[in-house]
Formats: C-alpha cells, sequence, structure tokens
C-alpha cells in the first residue's frame, strides 16, 4: 500500500538528472539482458516479472519466439526501485501497490520521490516534511530515493546499446567527464 501526503514540488535537482531539461527519450528502449545489467537483477526475475505484469516492458512486450523485449528508463527505474523494496523484505504484494503507483508518474515526478517503508507498508514522500513527519512516527524505516537510482541509471545507461522502437538511428550522447573516465581507465 503506499501511502501519500501532499505532494509538493522540490527544486533544484532536476537540471542535475537531466542535462539542458531533457528527460529520456521515450522511443528509446534497452534489450532484457542490458535492462538486467542496469538495474541490478537477474533475467529470470526481470522475465518473471513481465510475465506477471509487476513490470512489463513499455516500449516493446515479447510477441512470441525469438522477439526481443525493449525497456525505457522508466521501466528500468521502476525495476531497480522493486529490486531495492524486494532487499529490504518489502512483499511482492506491497511492490506491486507501489508499482502501480509509480507507473502513473512521469520520469519528472519520480526524481522527486522518496519511498519509505517499514516493511509492510511503502510511503510516498516528496518533501522534507513529509520525511520528518514520517520519522516523528518512531518506527523504523528504510528510505529509497527515486533521484538516486536515477542518478546511477544515468551514470551507466550509455555504456549499453540502445534501440529506438521507430527503427531509427540512437544518437550517442557526448561522454560525462565520469564516463569518459571509466572508458579511459578501461582502455589502458
Amino acid at each position: 500500500m503506499v501511502e501519500e501526503g501532499p505532494v509538493e514540488a522540490v527544486t533544484g535537482g532536476q537540471g542535475e538528472l537531466f542535462p539542458d531539461e531533457a528527460a529520456p527519450d521515450e522511443l528509446v528502449g534497452y534489450r532484457g539482458a542490458a535492462a538486467c545489467q542496469i538495474a541490478g537483477i537477474t533475467y529470470r526475475q526481470l522475465d518473471y516479472w513481465a510475465r506477471t505484469g509487476l513490470v512489463a516492458p513499455t516500449i516493446r512486450s515479447a510477441q512470441g519466439s525469438g522477439s526481443q523485449r525493449l525497456y525505457s528508463f522508466k521501466d528500468i527505474l521502476v525495476l531497480k526501485v522493486v529490486k531495492r523494496l524486494l532487499d529490504t523484505g518489502v512483499s511482492l504484494q506491497n511492490i506491486r501497490v507501489a508499482v502501480d503507483h509509480l507507473r502513473r508518474r512521469g520520469v519528472r515526478d519520480l526524481a522527486r520521490i522518496t519511498l519509505f517503508s517499514d516493511g509492510t507498508t511503502v510511503y510516498e514522500c516528496t518533501s522534507p516534511e513529509e520525511i520528518v513527519d514520517l520519522l516523528q512516527g518512531g518506527q523504523g524505516v528504510f528510505g529509497i530515493a527515486v533521484s538516486g537510482a536515477m542518478q546511477e541509471i544515468n551514470g551507466t545507461i550509455h555504456e549499453f546499446p540502445a534501440e529506438r522502437a521507430d527503427g531509427g538511428v540512437v544518437e550517442p550522447l557526448n561522454d560525462d567527464e565520469l564516463t569518459a573516465r571509466r572508458k579511459a581507465r578501461n582502455a589502458g
């Protein structure tokens, strides 16, 4: 169950997540193997979650033998959040409720959310005041800053081959400083 307080805009961090205010292209996706590596899950988990509808690819679903699923940036973000919730002991039933709630949000909206859980219920907080109110209850909770997961994905996603759903060419992005250093270190 996702309980939600009043939604307040938190200003500031968006420019850091997506340079030049450009959100990820909704037609660009990643195949299952890449989605697994980026999100830190197994292919078995990915397949099960897709078949049960927990996190299905929004760009292209599998259409029989030999076809490839194509996962969007947002899909991969949700996969990463599901993995973190599972790792902390949240039940699959409660994760399904949280995922349904996250699906209704745009990528930019997700950057403002911190999910907290006491192991039973998942709470959404979008402002520091909501976090303080939740923590004042005195129960133990853990948090997942969705923007942190977004930054992790943004830092590694460009290392994987992407495809466009419309068959177009994916334009390579200029490497940020960290990616350039990683490539230089790995090259020699």
